[in-house]
């Protein structure tokens, strides 16, 4: 076994140094995956519909709602929320230490001084041997002034692959930042479309209550004339009752989006309640362009961070590669040394000095095996993950396609079924007055009048918040075109 290590080692050594001698790194050259993805099957359908405004650029599609609120709470998530800050600050970080693996392929250079100041002790060996010559001093001084410099030459490229990983996950950082941003920008989207749900709902909630109100006057008129009796008083009630019990829950659901859209914004909870606090009806999902695969894995940044990070895990695996060769490394050392500072700067004090350094792990082969490895292993489970955050974007990408397709089919079956209850609760009621029916059937009137409007309502927030969430899985909310994540500058020779 340590025989076949040792041969598996020195051909990996004379691989690389016939790929130093022709002026390459170790390591595989990293070459992006190319994701084979068809066409999504669901395409076509959101691409077809009926939408009351046009399909919205990507970069900015809360405008495409046509609600000029809801853009500018989207933009004030955008500019205050803390997630993005902290992502921001993660960047930043990334690029740092991208900067730091840059640098360490270049030369170092320092600059020292000192001067120092020495009372010897006469009792010690040095001072009890010295100061038996003539002209001894106890008192000494020493004055030095010079530079320094170092260079570890990246013969075989390990420095290079580290720099590559570095500035790799820096890309990949930016990457998460505007995932995050798209996030922002779709849960404050989302936040405002339950708040304009919430209090549509309450308004019918509200709606219903005048009318069982109208009816129990109605009911109570035909008590005291003995047309009625208790019993339908009592049923009117809860009917009543049951109208004022649904707007609790509302107001609760309402509460709680109003605190999570100013947390989304940066502020503390009830910061903007009164803002939001008048219903004005709840937008309607604009349409949607044409969505093609090659679109999404080029704007879901999931996706590139992914892309990224694989590149990372390549380029790890020749830094780890590079252990197996020698490192060479040049220092130099030029600089003054004297007891007076009169005389420090002259040929007689001029000391330099040269270094040529070479470290090389020779006898620690079998732990470079194990090094490199576990940077292929890194590698294969970094690919996996990439290949899974694509299934996933395409499964995310068509469960909103077909979300927003079935829901807007669903919203209009239950206006269909709105519009007929109300003209039965109509005809109910007057058959009532005029004693043609029970009460009983205003009653059931009544109640599926109600429920069928609160369906409806919350069917159209849902379209409009599946609508977002389509908008959220093709990857918007930033843009592309400016290059941000893939065009990170060169921090190798900075």
């Amino acid at each position: 076994m340590k025989r076949q290590v040792r041969r598996s080692s020195a051909g990996a050594l004379a691989g690389g140094l016939l790929a130093a001698l022709s002026g390459c790194a170790v390591g595989p050259d990293y070459v992006a995956p190319a994701p084979d993805l068809a066409g999504f099957h669901s395409a076509d359908a959101p691409a077809s519909r009926e939408a009351a405004t046009p399909a919205p650029e990507l970069d900015s599609w809360w405008e495409g709602f046509n609600d000029p609120e809801l853009t500018g709470i989207v933009q004030r998530a955008l500019d205050q929320n803390l997630d993005l800050a902290a992502a921001m600050a993660r960047v930043e970080q990334a690029r740092a230490a991208a900067r730091g693996a840059g640098a360490q392929r270049l030369p170092s250079f320092d600059i020292s001084a000192q001067a120092s100041r020495q009372r010897q002790s006469l009792e010690s060996p040095t001072g009890a041997i010295a100061s038996n010559f003539p002209g001894y001093d106890r008192d000494q001084s020493l004055y030095g002034f010079g530079g320094a410099a170092s260079w570890e030459i990246d013969l075989f490229g390990g420095l290079a692959r580290a720099a590559d990983a570095a500035t790799a996950e820096a890309q990949a950082a930016e990457a998460t930042r505007m995932g995050t941003r798209i996030s922002v920008a779709a849960d404050a989207a989302d936040a405002y479309l339950r708040i304009r749900g919430d209090q549509a709902r309450i308004a019918i909630a509200a709606d219903q209550i005048v009318t069982n109100a109208r009816l129990l006057d109605l009911v109570l008129r035909r008590f005291k004339e003995g047309l009625a009796a208790d019993r339908e008083v009592a049923q009117t009630e809860a009917l009543l009752a049951g109208a004022r019990a649904s707007l609790p829950p509302l107001y609760i659901s309402l509460e709680a989006q109003l605190n999570r859209l100013d947390v989304l914004m940066g502020v503390q909870p009830g910061t903007y309640t009164q803002v939001l606090g008048g219903g004005v009806g709840i937008p309607a999902a604009p349409a949607l362009a044409s969505a093609a695969p090659t679109d999404m894995l080029r704007r879901r940044p999931d996706i590139i961070a992914a892309e990224r990070r694989l590149a990372a895990s390549n380029a790890r695996i020749g830094a780890a590669m590079s252990d197996y060769y020698p490192k060479f490394s040049l220092a130099g050392l030029i600089g003054f040394e004297s007891a007076g500072p009169q005389n420090l700067i002259r040929s007689e004090t001029f000391q330099p000095q040269g270094v040529l350094g070479l470290r090389w792990r020779l006898f620690d082969f079998g732990r470079i095996d194990a090094q490199v490895a576990a940077a292929k292993g890194a590698e294969v489970e970094v690919l996996a993950l990439y290949r899974l955050s694509v299934l996933r974007a395409a499964e995310d990408v068509e469960n909103a396609f077909t979300t927003l397709v079935q829901l807007e089919a669903y919203v209009g079956e239950l206006e269909r079924e709105a519009a007929a209850l109300e003209r039965v609760r109509d005809l109910s009621q007057t058959a009532y007055e005029a004693g043609v029916i029970p009460l009983t059937d205003v009653l059931d009137a009544n109640r599926r009048k109600l429920a069928a409007e609160d369906a409806l309502a919350r069917a159209r927030v849902d379209v409009s918040r599946a609508a977002v969430s389509a908008f959220r899985a093709l990857g918007g909310g930033w843009s592309s075109d400016t290059g941000t994540i893939l065009e990170i500058a060169d921090v190798h020779n900075q």
